[in-house]
């Protein structure tokens, strides 16, 4: 399963007016060329960071929903935070980590989430619910889970197995953190 299209999946079954934050790097980029909308945000340079202001932002509007895309790199660099929102239980916070088990962004070096499963490290902290998709089992098999996803009180956490590769000649975010920020204020606060 290739990783845009996980994103994609998981996107259409988001609903239109859910807040999403995007981590850093290729999904990033990936998700702005799916298709981008006013309530999403993109982590810009900031690795590991994309799961606590999704926190921040599901406590501040708690009668939206909260979508946070990761991937395992910024999942790792970040792993505290799972600890602070399974504590928090918010229930509008839904995380999806797309798993490659590389830094796709910087040249595909190996990350340890092919030893450390990081659906289970969600769970024992204390998130409400887990799943995780399996790279062979398909597309249909994470169809089915981010519906599921979605059909519960948060926080939950999706974790899809995908292809390592980026696309070729993807293009790059066009606004600056300063832009997605004000817009992301604008339309959390509505």
């Amino acid at each position: 399963m290739k990783r845009m299209d996980a994103a994609r999946a998981v996107l259409k079954h988001a609903g239109e007016d859910a807040l999403v934050v995007v981590c850093n790097g290729m999904i990033g980029r990936e998700v702005w060329t799916i298709g981008d909308r006013p309530t999403h945000f993109y982590m810009i340079g900031s690795m590991g960071l994309a799961s606590s202001i999704a926190l921040g932002l599901a406590l501040a509007q708690p009668s939206k929903r909260v979508v946070c895309v990761d991937g395992d790199g910024n999942v790792l660099m970040g792993l505290g935070v799972l600890a602070s929102i399974a504590v928090a239980k918010p229930k509008n916070l839904f995380h999806v980590c797309l798993d490659n088990e590389a830094h796709g962004s910087t040249g595909d070096q190996r990350t340890i989430s092919g030893s450390l499963h990081l659906d289970e490290v969600a769970r024992s902290c204390g998130y409400a619910w887990t799943n995780r998709v399996d790279g062979d089992a398909g597309a249909e098999a994470l169809e089915v889970a981010a519906k599921e996803l979605f059909a519960g009180e948060g926080p939950r956490f999706l974790l899809a197995k995908v292809e390592k590769g980026n696309v070729p000649g993807i293009g790059r975010v066009e606004l600056t953190p300063p832009q997605l920020s004000a817009r992301m204020r604008a339309h959390a606060t509505r």
